[in-house]
């Protein structure tokens, strides 16, 4: 029988890193630069579920990394943002895709909002994180002299990830940064479990986010 091991009195471990790897690319379309009181904002499909959303924790994650470092920029926070802009990013009035983000962002009003904001680029994020495949058994139970698992579980996941980044004034895109990562994680038990994770997602967040810092201050 194939089962995720949560028995109780199985003393937890803590997990191990599994195998990542993870590539960037990047197309540019127009110069970028960053100045002072310049920022940007990370954003996602709001009309969610979706097959090309981008989850709420990895467009945070991006945010974080971006705003982080020694070469951080500005991040407005997506829902500050929001709220900012009402009633134009409400889940009910955002728009779908790119294609309707050059009429919006031209709109009069919103275009004085993001001046007075100090939105220089709007980040828009797609994608998501799936587990692709699964293999391996394992067995738990408990008796009264004890208890335990024994088997071996692997499983792989796949973060794909693009962001298109659009001049706030120009209303136009100045180019787009994807992120691909790939990891294998590893159950192994012969009485206690022994997760070793393979953070995919998390390699795909900072990888893209330093990227995106290189890419929006036009950092060789």
């Amino acid at each position: 029988m194939k089962i995720w091991p949560t028995i109780s009195g199985i003393l937890a471990v803590t997990a191990l890193s599994g195998c990542v790897t993870a590539t960037v690319e990047q197309i540019r379309e127009t110069a970028t630069s960053m100045g002072e009181g310049d920022s940007i904002v990370v954003l996602g499909r709001r009309n969610r579920p979706s097959q090309a959303e981008a989850e709420l924790d990895f467009i945070d994650c991006v945010s974080r990394k971006v705003a982080g470092g020694g070469n951080g920029v500005q991040v407005i926070s997506e829902q500050e943002f929001v709220d900012a802009m009402f009633p134009w990013f409400e889940p009910r009035t955002a728009p779908l895709n790119t294609n309707e983000l050059p009429e919006l962002l031209q709109q009069p009003i919103l275009a004085q909002r993001l001046r007075e904001i100090g939105l220089k680029y709007l980040i828009w994020l797609e994608g998501s994180t799936q587990q692709t495949a699964q293999a391996g058994s394992m067995s738990c139970s408990i008796s009264p002299g004890g208890g335990g698992c024994f088997g071996f579980l692997t499983w792989e996941k796949d973060s794909s990830y693009e962001a298109s980044v659009w001049d706030a004034h120009t209303a136009r895109t100045a180019g787009r940064v994807s992120s691909d990562a790939a990891g294998t994680s590893y159950m192994p038990a012969i009485v206690v479990p022994i997760p070793i994770i393979a953070r995919v997602q998390n390699s795909a967040c900072s990888s893209l986010a330093d990227q995106l810092k290189q890419f929006v201050q036009n950092d060789a």
